[in-house]
């Protein structure tokens, strides 16, 4: 957004269009609800500043500007090696754990069948846009590094699908909520009160 406001002033859906066309289709739309909620952290942190910009049969536009500070940020942020996301979150992943918890290795193969169809269509998709007249350098950039993570993932599904026996094999066993744990203490043996009678006696 910063370096989209270095143009000048704009509002929240002509940043949203800028940002669309910016990344391209392998990002994926921008949220308009997201995209408030980060232009008005902007402006609270004095990255951006706001002004109102009165039309005809709407409502006013809220225009926003890019600050000095927010100039010194873009420059920080540009020159910043990129973190990594921590950990691997993928929903892929937690089915095959779910599976690999259940011991079933059909449903795990059917697990991967569906990623790699998925995979292959997406490979297919990619293609059609490599091939698509008026892409840019950049679209074509990206459209490879689409294309060489979803052949990785490719190879990983086979190492996958070699490995189920021993996912299966090493899958940890449930144990029941109410289950008495092997290292727990006995209770000692109970021993009878006398009764009323034995005492008197």
């Amino acid at each position: 957004m910063l370096a989209l406001l270095t143009e000048g002033p704009s509002h929240g859906y002509d940043l949203k269009d800028e940002f669309d066309n910016l990344t391209g289709p392998h990002f994926g739309t921008l949220n308009i609800g997201h995209l408030y909620q980060l232009l008005e952290r902007l402006a609270r942190d004095g990255l951006a500043e706001t002004h109102r910009e009165p039309q005809d049969t709407r409502p006013d536009r809220l225009i926003y500007t890019l600050t000095d500070k927010g100039r010194a940020e873009l420059t920080d942020w540009l020159v910043q090696s990129p973190r990594p996301a921590s950990g691997y979150r993928d929903e892929f992943f937690l089915k095959l754990g779910a599976a690999r918890r259940l011991g079933d290795p059909e449903r795990i193969r059917h697990i991967i069948t569906n990623r790699r169809l998925t995979l292959l269509q997406e490979l297919r998709d990619l293609a059609a846009l490599r091939a698509a007249a008026g892409t840019t350098t950049y679209d074509r950039l990206l459209t490879s590094a689409a294309e060489l993570h979803n052949r990785s993932l490719l190879d990983l599904l086979d190492q996958i699908e070699t490995a189920i026996p021993q996912l299966v094999a090493e899958a940890e066993p449930r144990h029941p909520r109410n289950a008495i744990s092997k290292t727990a203490p006995t209770m000692p043996p109970r021993v009878d009160q006398p009764t009323r009678a034995k005492r008197s006696a």
